[in-house]
């Protein structure tokens, strides 16, 4: 086991620096830079500009500087915004972002495991077919599209929630709902494939058949194993959740990190650009890393694999 979960840390970590290096260059090679949307200055300004924050030397030794300050934890300053480096920028940012996701990953396990059991239960019967249409509906409607319905409906027509902000617990049920209504959908149809499966094994035959309540059966045999198929997806999932929506936060005017990224990308802002990126890969690889020894330890054929 732990030689498993050796070579799954040295792939994650190797993962972790091609994605650092190629995103590097990606961004660099990219036409345009951060001072080409400033007021027509002189090529001496503009040199010394280059100077400070030194996009004058080659990219290779740009490039390893910058790995050698994520050694020590710095994703360096900020080209946009004076005085301020990228570890203040995403500090404040990622709070919001995760108090953001979290709530929204508590809707989508919630109402996807929930109508995912209920649609298993109910298979092949009228409250299986609503159950699923209802999932399809909330897997064909993005949450750019949702969001607005939702603020068109709740804060605007009832006027029970605002429309945008940050600072109150009033202001995350909104995102929160558009963005999680989305996971919930491909939960339920995770959890319902997997609890379709279980519910066939002679195991629930025999529990039942032992006088045993069909609620112990359900939540003391069946769920565990029926929630399976959900641990591999869970890991992405909960680091795209985590980060928050890009476009939920533009909607809702959250000062998140997807806010700060579209401004970084639209400004030029490498480093700020590329921290974002960097602190949502770390987040993906650690997750799936996770996934992977869990799957693991309930399965002993991974290992082998």
């Amino acid at each position: 086991m732990l030689s498993f979960i050796g070579r799954r840390l040295l792939s994650s970590l190797l993962t972790l620096v091609a994605i650092v290096i190629l995103s590097f260059a990606l961004m660099r090679l990219v036409p345009g830079g951060p001072f080409d949307h400033e007021r027509v200055v002189n090529a001496s300004i503009r040199k010394q500009l280059e100077e400070r924050y030194r996009l004058d030397e080659p990219l290779v030794l740009q490039c390893g500087r910058y790995l050698w300050g994520l050694v020590r934890g710095d994703l360096g300053p900020s080209l946009k915004r004076p005085g301020r480096s990228v570890n203040e920028v995403l500090g404040e940012a990622f709070p919001k972002s995760a108090a953001l996701g979290a709530a929204a990953l508590a809707i989508a396990l919630v109402v996807g495991v929930s109508v995912g059991v209920y649609a298993a239960l109910h298979h092949n019967t009228a409250r299986d077919h609503v159950a699923m249409g209802l999932v399809m509906l909330g897997v064909s409607i993005p949450s750019m599209v949702l969001a607005p319905l939702l603020i068109t409906l709740f804060a605007l027509t009832l006027r029970w929630l605002p429309t945008s902000g940050w600072g109150t617990l009033g202001h995350i049920v909104l995102p929160a709902t558009a963005l999680g209504l989305a996971y919930a959908a491909r939960i339920a149809r995770l959890t319902r494939g997997g609890m379709l499966e279980v519910l066939r094994q002679d195991f629930i035959r025999t529990a039942r058949a032992k006088g045993l309540p069909e609620r112990t059966v359900i939540a003391r045999h069946a769920l565990r194993l029926g929630l399976a198929p959900l641990v591999s997806y869970l890991g992405p999932a909960i680091a795209s959740i985590l980060t928050g929506s890009f476009v939920v936060e533009q909607i809702f005017a959250i000062p998140g990190m997807g806010r700060y990224f579209v401004s970084a990308a639209c400004d030029r802002d490498y480093t700020l650009a590329l921290g974002t990126v960097i602190v949502y890969s770390t987040l993906l690889v650690a997750l799936n890393l996770v996934v992977d020894v869990a799957q693991a330890l309930l399965d002993p054929r991974v290992r082998l694999e």
